[in-house]
C-alpha cells in the first residue's frame, strides 16, 4: 500500500480496493454461478428476485433492483417499508437499532408478500444483526432459495445478535463472500482504528457479476432478459412499462 507521511491516500485506498475486488473475482467465480442459477430459475418459473438489506447493504439491494441495465423482476425491501407500506408511525425510523429488531423481518416478509417461486438475496457485511437474520429463517422456512452477501471474515469475528446464535450465511443456499475485512475499513491510522471501508463497491461487484450470468444463461437459451433501459435515455420509459406490466403488483419501486 502506498502512504504519504504514514497517512491514508487515495492511492493508497486504490491499491487495497483493487487487491480486494482482485480477490473475490478469483475466489467468488463458482458462488457466482451458483446465484446465477438460483435466479434464472426463479425467473424461468414466474418468480421475482426479493433483495435485502439494511444500513449500507442497502446499496447492495439498489444494485439488484430497478437499476438501468438490471433485471426487472426485482423488488427491494427496505426497512422504511414498515411506514410506507405498513401501518408503523413513522418515528419507528427514528430507532437506530431498527436492523437489531427480529420482529421487523416478520412485517417485511408480510409487506412483500412474495410467491413460492421468488429467490431472495440477503445482503449483510456482519451478517449477524436480527432483522437480518430472521428474515433469512422466514425466508428458507418459507421454502425460497436463499442468496446470502456478506464478509467471511467479519461474520466469523462478531457475535450474532439474532437470538438463535445464528447469522446470515447459516441459513443461506449459496454464500458470496465481499472480500472486506474485519471492520470494512481498509487503511490502517497510525494512530489506531482504519478508515475507507470496501464492502459497497464489492458487494455491488459481485451483484453485476450475478445479473452478467443470469443474462447470460437466458441469452443461450433463446430466451429474452427482462432488462431495464436507463429511463434517462429515449424510448427508456416505455421499454420499462412493458416489462413491469408482466409483474404489477409485485415489484415496488419506490424510494
Amino acid at each position: 500500500m502506498v502512504f504519504e507521511q504514514n497517512r491514508p491516500t487515495a492511492a493508497a485506498y486504490l491499491s487495497a480496493a483493487r487487491t480486494v475486488l482482485d480477490r473475490v473475482a478469483a475466489t467468488q467465480q463458482l458462488t457466482v454461478q451458483t446465484a446465477a442459477e438460483l435466479i434464472t430459475k426463479s425467473i424461468r418459473a414466474g418468480g421475482v428476485v426479493q433483495a435485502f438489506g439494511t444500513g449500507h447493504s442497502e446499496g447492495f439491494a439498489m444494485e439488484i433492483a430497478g437499476r438501468a441495465g438490471g433485471l426487472v423482476p426485482t423488488n427491494k425491501i427496505a426497512l422504511r417499508d414498515v411506514v410506507i407500506l405498513g401501518d408503523s408511525p413513522r418515528e419507528a425510523l427514528f430507532d437506530p437499532f431498527l436492523e437489531r429488531d427480529p420482529a421487523v423481518a416478520h412485517q417485511l416478509y408480510r409487506l412483500a408478500a412474495p410467491r413460492p417461486e421468488d429467490v431472495f438475496v440477503i445482503a449483510s457485511n456482519s451478517g449477524v444483526n436480527g432483522c437480518v437474520v430472521e428474515m433469512a429463517q422466514l425466508v428458507t422456512q418459507h421454502g425460497h432459495k436463499l442468496i446470502a452477501v456478506t464478509s467471511a471474515q467479519h461474520t466469523a469475528h462478531t457475535a450474532s445478535r439474532h437470538p438463535s446464535g445464528l447469522r446470515l450465511h447459516d441459513f443461506a443456499d449459496v454464500v458470496l463472500d465481499n472480500g472486506a475485512p474485519h471492520g470494512d475499513a481498509l487503511l490502517p491510522l497510525p494512530s489506531g482504528g482504519a478508515v475507507c471501508a470496501i464492502s459497497s463497491i464489492s458487494a455491488a461487484l459481485l451483484a453485476q457479476m450475478v445479473v452478467a450470468e443470469v443474462v447470460r444463461r437466458l441469452d443461450e437459451a433463446g430466451e429474452q432478459a427482462p432488462i431495464y433501459l436507463s429511463a434517462n435515455i429515449t424510448g427508456g420509459d416505455d421499454h420499462n412499462r412493458i416489462l413491469e406490466a408482466r409483474y404489477a403488483g409485485r415489484i415496488r419501486r419506490l424510494i
